[in-house]
């Protein structure tokens, strides 16, 4: 069997994190809840930053 890298399985959590953080901005806004749309929009922000940083290629090898 084929072992999953980590940094893929760590980007992809961070996708959903994200549409998750999208989820809570949009039902903050709905609902004029100006900290759910904080909340919401941080979530966002990590986890795009997170993605980037998870699908780069590592400079050696052996980094992860």
């Amino acid at each position: 069997m084929t072992s999953i890298e980590p940094r893929i399985t760590i980007a992809a959590i961070s996708v959903f994190v994200a549409l998750a953080g999208l989820g809570a901005a949009l039902r903050g806004m709905i609902s004029d809840e100006s900290s759910l749309v904080r909340y919401g929009v941080a979530a966002i922000i990590a986890s795009v930053a997170l993605l980037v940083v998870m699908l780069n290629p590592p400079s050696s090898p052996h980094e992860w």
